[in-house]
């Protein structure tokens, strides 16, 4: 069936075939919107409204101006931008901001993202998320050269209005060269905001070339609630070095004034968050993972390689770490406090190689593994493991299950889709939706 639509008053009539078949969870009806010029997507963008797929085809995508996703989908039907085949549609921005998204149910998926801008300052955000943005996806999307993949915040200070319940899965975010600016450099940079879930994402090389040189892989802060780390790869250090390049973070370097934070205050930075079975490898000048201000927080069964370890700093930080494998030592700083047990801390690189099979590239085949094999502690909140197999009654330390499995920790998650929507390939699928 096709129809002709206007939408919002904009002009421009498109035609659009509807369908009941399409794999969106929930949706009894979509719309196919065909995309093969930048102006068709441009076009897209600005028209649409629940239940559109915008599906690019193969090829490339000049973008010299922001997208404003400004209209909300609903969660029967949700506005989904993805290439018709993976990372086939490859759109370069020469923009300050890429995607803006301020409004519902927005999914974007199979996307190669690069930032094309001459001067790296030009090109500060892929997804600026910001507002009432609620339930965006990013899956399966490739993400690189700028200086915030994604970047989250209110709408306006002051406002209390944040984006929520975020799924972030599947990704790989990464800069093909270090970053030429005293901007902030984060990969995933969230102020704010309540249940964002970020799992299964390869995160690697990004520096920060001038200013402070300080750069994060991710992080959550600003008052956010809620996080869930789980089962993403970080190698801070792969293609290129330089800088001081920290892991995953709850807190980052902090944030100010008040009035851009959860409920006018940015103490904590986070709370009740979570981060579980995550590698994180080769951060030479700084720790792995790094919790400022941190109220209330979990770390479980990660795996960290050739970092400084674990700060737990300040006053409101305070945490429970558990059968976590950890090259350098776990550190409360500053005030901060924690529990702690079944951790194997001051794990050097060569006693890691001689457990692993190339554990500088994150290849965890095991060699020998008596130091932490069978030596943790079973926990409820951590059913499963890095690639979803279950866990038995006498767990390994770290983010690897080695009870007769194998599991490809060179590809984030191990390569399997162990996503919200209950569909998953290899684990349960179901345990990892939320923070327990």
């Amino acid at each position: 069936m096709t129809r002709l639509r206007r939408r919002r008053g904009r002009p421009g009539l498109r035609a659009r075939f509807a369908f009941a078949a399409l794999a969106l969870p929930g949706a009894l009806c979509a719309d196919v919107v065909p995309v093969a010029t930048s102006a068709e997507l441009i076009a897209a963008i600005d028209g649409a409204g629940p239940g559109d797929v915008i599906t690019l085809a193969t090829g490339t995508y000049d973008i010299s101006q922001n997208l404003s996703c400004d209209v909300a989908g609903t969660a029967a039907a949700p506005i989904v931008v993805r290439a018709s085949s993976h990372l086939g549609a490859l759109i370069r921005f020469d923009t300050l901001e890429g995607f803006k998204v301020s409004a519902r149910h927005w999914v974007f998926e199979d996307l190669d993202i690069q930032g094309f801008c001459a001067v790296d300052s030009n090109c500060e955000h892929a997804f600026h998320v910001f507002g009432d943005a609620d339930f965006l996806v990013l899956r399966r999307n490739r993400v690189r050269d700028f200086n915030a993949q994604v970047k989250s915040n209110t709408s306006a200070p002051g406002s209390g209005i944040f984006p929520d319940d975020v799924v972030i899965e599947g990704n790989e975010f990464a800069d093909t060269a270090p970053r030429q600016t005293a901007n902030p450099v984060t990969k995933l940079d969230v102020v704010g905001g309540r249940r964002w879930v970020v799992r299964a994402n390869f995160i690697h090389d990004f520096e920060k070339a001038q200013g402070d040189h300080v750069s994060y892989a991710a992080f959550l802060k600003g008052n956010s609630r809620d996080g869930l780390f789980e089962r993403n790869l970080v190698i801070c250090e792969r293609d290129h070095s330089g800088g001081v390049r920290l892991g995953l973070s709850l807190g980052g370097g902090g944030s100010s004034p008040g009035s851009i934070c959860e409920d006018g205050t940015c103490t904590p930075e986070h709370q009740h968050g979570t981060l579980r079975n995550n590698v994180i490898v080769n951060c030479p000048q700084d720790v792995g993972i790094y919790l400022n201000a941190a109220a209330d927080t979990r770390i479980y069964d990660n795996t960290l390689i050739a970092n400084t370890g674990i700060d737990v700093r300040f006053a409101a930080s305070t945490a429970d770490l558990r059968n976590n494998l950890v090259s350098g030592q776990i550190r409360n700083r500053d005030g901060g406090s924690s529990t702690q047990s079944a951790n194997l801390t001051g794990v050097t690189t060569p006693q890691y190689q001689q457990w692993f099979a190339d554990p500088l590239a994150a290849d965890l085949t095991l060699l020998e593994g008596t130091a932490f094999v069978d030596l943790a502690e079973p926990l409820a909140a951590v059913p499963d493991d890095y690639c979803g197999h279950l866990r038995p009654a006498e767990p390994d330390r770290g983010a690897i299950e080695y009870a007769g499995i194998t599991c490809d920790t060179t590809q984030a998650g191990g390569g399997s889709d162990l996503f919200r929507d209950g569909f998953a390939s290899g684990g349960t699928g179901q345990w990892s939706a939320a923070v327990p």
